[in-house]
């Protein structure tokens, strides 16, 4: 029986556990650069234990941030701060990746301790685009330009450009953001999508630009190294994305090269109410993927405990899990983990600090 202390191999690549840094927004970049928080932020998870270390949802243009301090890789600026970091996650033993994004119709807005919402022209917000010039709604008011199919071209060059960024920058994991409301998201889903073209309408259409934007950024990621893609499996709203279309863009995802499904869901419209929040309340979702698709997927929600995240991997529910909240509060959660589920702790406790614990 697998658990949750086992490797984990895809391609060229083993994880030393089945433990994952889920990517969490930090909002202190300036133009995009990384800085030592970042090193420290990122750095301490993996002298913690993680497996893997995914870094922040990275923007690969200007307008594709949520907000004026994102993370980037944009430009070649960005790359050797990034470079630092990744060595030091190698040098203590996890693998690191980082996950490309484009904010969409959610960019422009100010930090979350800011208020979170949208930014006027004159506090410094930009032109955002979409699918469809429809606004995320509430705080968010700003109206994105819908997208014409030259912003569509120059957006999949942007991903495709950072990509190459990111084969310079160390990393030996890419993911591809698409959902949370973000951009990709909000191309297959209904709720925002209503073009009439060949990006709209049809479950094929509104699938067709991640797709598309997956396998252009293959085409240029080497092929050793693995290539996940997060996707929102439901947008938990009536008429909205469902786990079953979930299953089928998935199918067509792996059909063109994709290594594993991060399995989020929801945040793709402003009404978060009726979301079933709780203790591994996503966790069905990667199940269902993995077992009907025949892919490795990763688990996330509020996976908090170690027993608990021991079963996931033991029941087949999941291939990794990834922790966020419970990382920030615990960076050396996988080291506690591993005292409770027995493991040996020489695999993952660094020597200047074995000698003491």
């Amino acid at each position: 029986m697998t658990n949750l202390f086992d490797t984990f191999t895809i391609k060229s690549v083993t994880l030393r556990n089945r433990i994952g840094v889920s990517p969490m927004c930090q909002y202190v970049s300036n133009d995009g650069v990384a800085s030592d928080w970042h090193l420290v932020h990122l750095g301490s998870r993996a002298i913690g234990g993680a497996g893997l270390i995914i870094a922040e949802a990275t923007a690969v243009e200007p307008r594709g941030r949520i907000s004026p301090r994102d993370a980037g890789l944009w430009a070649d600026k960005h790359v050797e701060p990034l470079s630092r970091i990744t060595n030091f996650v190698k040098e203590h033993g996890a693998v690191p990746g980082i996950q490309l994004a484009h904010a969409g119709r959610k960019g422009s807005a100010s930090r979350p301790w800011e208020g979170d919402h949208s930014l006027k022209d004159e506090e410094g917000g930009w032109e955002t685009v979409a699918p469809s010039a429809l606004a995320f709604g509430e705080k968010l008011w700003r109206i994105p330009k819908e997208m014409n199919h030259q912003d569509i071209k120059d957006v999949q060059d942007a991903f495709v450009a950072a990509t190459k960024r990111a084969i310079e920058a160390g990393y030996k994991w890419l993911e591809l953001h698409a959902a949370h409301g973000y951009l990709c998201h909000s191309f297959y889903s209904p709720i925002s999508n209503k073009r009439t073209d060949e990006y709209g309408g049809s479950f094929e259409n509104r699938i067709r630009f991640t797709v598309e934007t997956f396998e252009r950024m293959k085409a240029v990621w080497p092929e050793n190294l693995p290539l996940a893609v997060r996707l929102s499996c439901s947008d938990w709203v009536e008429g909205g994305w469902t786990i079953e279309e979930t299953i089928e863009l998935s199918k067509k995802l792996k059909k063109v090269g994709a290594d594993m499904i991060d399995c989020s869901s929801g945040f793709g419209s402003p009404d978060h109410k009726k979301y079933p929040f709780g203790p591994g309340w996503q966790v069905h979702f990667s199940e269902a993927i993995r077992n009907q698709v025949g892919i490795a997927t990763a688990a996330v929600g509020l996976i908090t405990d170690p027993g608990q995240a021991n079963e996931i991997i033991a029941e087949g529910k999941a291939d990794i899990v990834l922790l966020a909240r419970q990382m920030l509060k615990d960076p050396y959660w996988p080291q506690h983990a591993a005292k409770t589920l027995n493991h040996d702790l020489k695999s993952i406790v660094p020597s200047p600090y074995l000698r003491w614990i």
